[in-house]
């Protein structure tokens, strides 16, 4: 009887070890993601490297001056006005989905944009990974447009107060060796 007492004490010991281990392992795995939620208003203008700046269409969100963020668990999306004058009160609306999947986006037969979303293993910054594609005016050819595409880099962190997000980033054109980089600040506004 005794023993069977001591096999039970013990068993009931072993048992509660490993359910507090494994409750440990799993709060370790589920971190703490960066939340951009908000809205935001860039804190200088947008500087860059070069002229690639033209890649964008107004209303992107890589020319905005103003952002408003909401996320979702699996998404989140971007609304940002655009400034051009014949566009009174338009706004586009861009979906980052964090399933790692290519989204796309087309301004037209000839401008457009593919990503992929990538959240950090802390959860700390993400990276949007960007194609965009245009059709540009090339002088002295015969078909004086040829298609250029450009590869974006953006790493998206949240200040460690939450009041601001920087946006780290990086572009290469498909025919330059050169790599043009920029680091825009948005504040939040709200």
């Amino acid at each position: 009887m005794k023993n069977k007492r001591n096999v039970l004490t013990c068993l009931t010991i072993l048992l509660t070890g490993v359910i507090y281990f494994a409750v440990q392992a799993q709060q370790k795995n589920d971190t703490h993601r960066a939340n951009f939620s908000g809205e935001w208003k860039s804190n200088q203008s947008i500087s860059m490297g070069g002229n690639i700046v033209c890649i964008y269409d107004e209303g992107d969100r890589m020319l905005a001056k103003t952002m408003k963020i909401a996320e979702r668990a699996d998404f989140l999306t971007i609304e940002a006005p655009n400034p051009s004058p014949g566009a009174a009160l338009a706004i586009s609306l861009e979906k980052l989905a964090f399933d790692g999947k290519e989204s796309q986006i087309n301004h037209g037969p000839e401008r457009g944009k593919k990503f992929t979303v990538k959240w950090s293993a802390d959860g700390q910054t993400m990276t949007v990974n960007s194609l965009v594609h245009l059709m540009v005016h090339t002088p002295y050819k015969v078909n004086p447009r040829d298609q250029m595409l450009v590869s974006v880099t953006e790493v998206w962190k949240l200040s460690d107060d939450g009041k601001s997000i920087i946006v780290q980033a990086k572009a290469k054109e498909n025919s330059e060796e050169s790599e043009r980089s920029w680091t825009t600040v948005f504040d939040k506004a709200n």
